[in-house]
């Protein structure tokens, strides 16, 4: 039975579908939003945060396009880092523990007042597809939408299927039915599958948690932010003294590694129920004790689930042991001798299309119209999936408006490296971001977000003229003051020696531009423009550094790679890429950098070892 008609419809409320559905209405597509439970719309299936290594510069991508997530976070957010501040400022991170359900009303609450946008309890079943081109949609309880595109984000959900021991059930997640339908129409239109599995810990409850020997792990001052329109706009940062939850962290003990041993056949994975492929970067704690045997410790980070709730999340305690066992492992860990568990941890499996079906857009190559965001591409993380779901909903709209998609490059965005990273090297487990994935990534920096991609979120109606407008006049003052500190020079005493230098100079070396004060100069008044002049005129050098040995990349093909190589041998070379070069045994340096897992990094030090760095 047809009942109405949209431009776009999304499948699925998680991040990806989220961000999906709001970017096509926003460019004025009347477009439909499909979630099975209008109440869980961004629900944080398992770790209440946002942002991390790489992730907090996509959630800032993301939000220089117009997007929602950062917003989100700044609004609900409960305690705020900024990671990797030991290194330097091309691979700092924002990251932010949440209220998960402060974080689900927010999004529920835009999607519901975002204009053009139509929110539908149902599942969809089908998809009609005509001369290769998607056409509508039916759902479970028998209707059907007229539609010109199409973004399935079904997350975990496809054909889901929960591990607790040796007890399964179907579930997108905790006892949430999964969506099933549409594992047929993809296996009608010859798309390949694959099977993923993630987990989550149990939930822990907090009164009965000893804190008294557990080491405290306290939120920034000043914090970091990640939306550049939330207060104070203009700015990554908030004032000093945001009001912050506290973290804690601990251990586990051989005690606890002994238990699981004891017990990995009781294990879903362990005892050969889940067939599907884990995360290598986010594995359950079973892997990492038999993976990381040497180890008599791992670390547990205890993260609050939100202000008003006694639930605290285990990071870093994943498992599908039977729950009487976590029980028991879970009690020999400092700190948690008398936990009681609230929610029990479990694994999870689900359909994933692989994402060499899809071209940069994210539109499948067999039919036009039909887009994929998030989970069902092989990713894992709320934001790489965000991420997607941007760019798939833009171009949904664009489709269904009958204009040319856009597609994000390697060297303007880490959405843009992800998505290429999927379209061509495909997935053989979980995808996750990492800055080393990049060959851009000093110049992908998390506080220039703003300036590389605003320009865009403004063209296709994300971004408002006033907000570009400001933008526009802080790169301008951005620009200004870096030329005039490249022209102006000071006399400067080096030991015994003096000499005259630029500003630009002076902070190349170990100057700060509050240095450049002492020393006479003026300095910028707006705290963005001052960050970003210090920032750019630091890593110009290296940046222009980068830039030739990206040329240089081009050239990888003809430097060879003995085939009888030792890779153990080669220094900076991490546990992974030893193991894939050692089984795919490249026959040339360029090669190597398109096998899966193979980062820019591995690359630079294949170079550096064989003496072609130069």
């Amino acid at each position: 039975m047809l009942v109405d008609e949209f431009d776009a419809a999304v499948i699925g409320g998680g991040h990806a579908g989220i961000e999906a559905a709001l970017a096509s209405a926003r460019m004025g597509a009347k477009t439909v939003l499909f979630v099975l439970n209008a109440d869980t719309i961004g629900q944080m299936s398992c770790n209440p945060a946002i942002g991390g290594i790489a992730k907090g510069i996509v959630v800032r991508e993301i939000d220089a396009l117009g997007g929602e997530m950062g917003k989100a976070i700044d609004h609900t957010g409960i305690q705020f880092k900024m990671l990797n501040t030991r290194k330097g400022k091309a691979v700092w991170s924002p990251r932010a523990q949440a209220d998960k359900k402060l974080y689900r009303e927010y999004m529920k609450r835009v999607c519901e007042t975002q204009e053009n946008l139509h929110i539908k309890q149902d599942e969809v079943v089908d998809i009609i597809v005509e001369n290769d081109r998607v056409v509508a949609v039916k759902t479970k309880l028998g209707l059907e939408y007229r539609v010109k595109a199409v973004v399935v984000a079904t997350g975990t959900f496809l054909k889901g299927l929960i591990y607790i021991g040796d007890k399964t059930f179907p579930a997108g997640r905790a006892w949430e039915p999964p969506s099933t339908g549409l594992t047929d129409f993809y296996k009608r239109h010859g798309f390949p599958l694959l099977r993923f599995k993630t987990g989550t810990p149990a939930r822990l409850d907090k009164r009965t948690i000893d804190f008294s020997n557990l080491e405290p792990a306290p939120g920034d001052d000043p914090p970091p932010k990640f939306s550049f329109w939330t207060e104070p706009v203009g700015s990554y940062w908030f004032e000093k003294g945001k009001k912050q939850a506290l973290c804690w962290i601990t251990y586990t003990t051989p005690k606890t590694h002994e238990i699981i041993r004891k017990n990995l056949h009781r294990t879903a994975l362990y005892g050969g129920l889940i067939k599907g492929i884990g995360p290598r970067y986010c594995p359950s704690i079973e892997d990492k004790v038999v993976k990381f045997s040497d180890k008599d410790r791992h670390t547990v980070f205890l993260e609050p689930e939100g202000w008003d709730t006694v639930e605290i999340y285990p990071n870093g305690l994943s498992t599908s042991l039977p729950e009487e066992v976590q029980w028991e492992m879970y009690r020999s860990i400092p700190g948690l001798e008398k936990v009681e568990l609230i929610r029990p941890a479990y694994a999870i499996e689900y359909d994933v299309v692989p994402p060499t079906e899809l071209y940069p857009t994210l539109e499948t190559k067999k039919i036009k119209g039909l887009f994929h965001a998030g989970n069902l591409n092989g990713t894992t993380g709320y934001e790489e999936a965000a991420g997607q779901g941007i760019l798939a909903g833009i171009n949904a709209a664009l489709r269904a408006f009958g204009k040319e998609p856009i597609y994000l490059r390697r060297d303007e965005s880490y959405i843009g490296i992800m998505v290429d990273d999927l379209v061509t090297k495909g997935v053989l487990e979980p995808y996750r971001l990492f800055t080393s994935r990049s060959e851009y990534r000093l110049q992908l920096r998390q506080d220039n977000a703003i300036l590389r991609l605003s320009k865009l979120g403004y063209e296709l109606g994300l971004l408002t003229e006033e907000q570009y407008k400001m933008v526009k006049e802080l790169q301008r003052e951005i620009e200004s003051w870096v030329e005039f500190y490249k022209s102006q020079r000071v006399a400067v005493a080096v030991g015994s020696d003096t000499r005259s230098y630029t500003p630009s100079q002076l902070l190349t070396a170990e100057y700060t531009i509050d240095d450049l004060k002492a020393l006479g100069f003026e300095v910028p008044e707006h705290p963005y423009v001052k960050e970003e002049v210090e920032v750019q005129l630091k890593y110009e050098p290296y940046i222009e550094r980068e830039q030739k040995l990206n040329e240089r990349l081009k050239k990888l093909e003809g430097i060879a790679l003995p085939q009888d190589m030792d890779y153990d041998k080669v220094p900076g070379l991490t546990h992974e890429a030893r193991e894939k070069l050692k089984k795919f045994r490249p026959m040339t340096v360029g090669q190597a950098s398109r096998i899966d897992g193979i980062t820019p990094a591995t690359i630079t030090a294949l170079l550096a070892y064989l003496g072609k760095l130069d």
